[in-house]
């Protein structure tokens, strides 16, 4: 099994940037294609971006995060980041990270509130 613990929320006006980061417990980004989800009370959890595993990089976003957001890895410290800029009040939301096909239990998110 694999734990993540996310991390780099808070408030932020909008505008803002944060950059939010999910340690893995064990090594695992060089087998599986990584993604940053976010959830909001009473929605379905949202794909936010994803990125590819192994040597070549390929990264994918959502249209409502595409150029405003940015997902990149470190194999070495089996994490995973996502920038964010430009944040807008729809962003605010806990944000998750897991394998793109969502395999691993889930863990705790963290908080990114965008207001004035």
């Amino acid at each position: 099994q694999v734990q993540f613990v996310e991390s780099g929320g808070g408030l932020v006006q909008p505008g803002g940037s944060l950059r939010l980061s999910c340690a893995a417990s064990r090594t695992i980004f060089n087998f599986y294609a990584m993604a940053w989800y976010r959830q909001t009370p009473g929605k379905q959890r949202e794909l936010v971006a994803h990125i590819t595993s192994g040597g070549i990089t390929i990264a994918n976003y959502a249209d409502s995060v595409k150029g405003r957001f940015t997902i990149s890895r470190d194999n070495a410290k089996n994490t995973v980041y996502l920038q964010m800029n430009s944040l807008k009040p729809e962003d605010t939301a806990v944000y998750y990270c897991n394998t793109l096909d969502g395999r691993f239990a889930w863990g705790q998110g963290t908080q990114v509130t965008v207001s004035s």
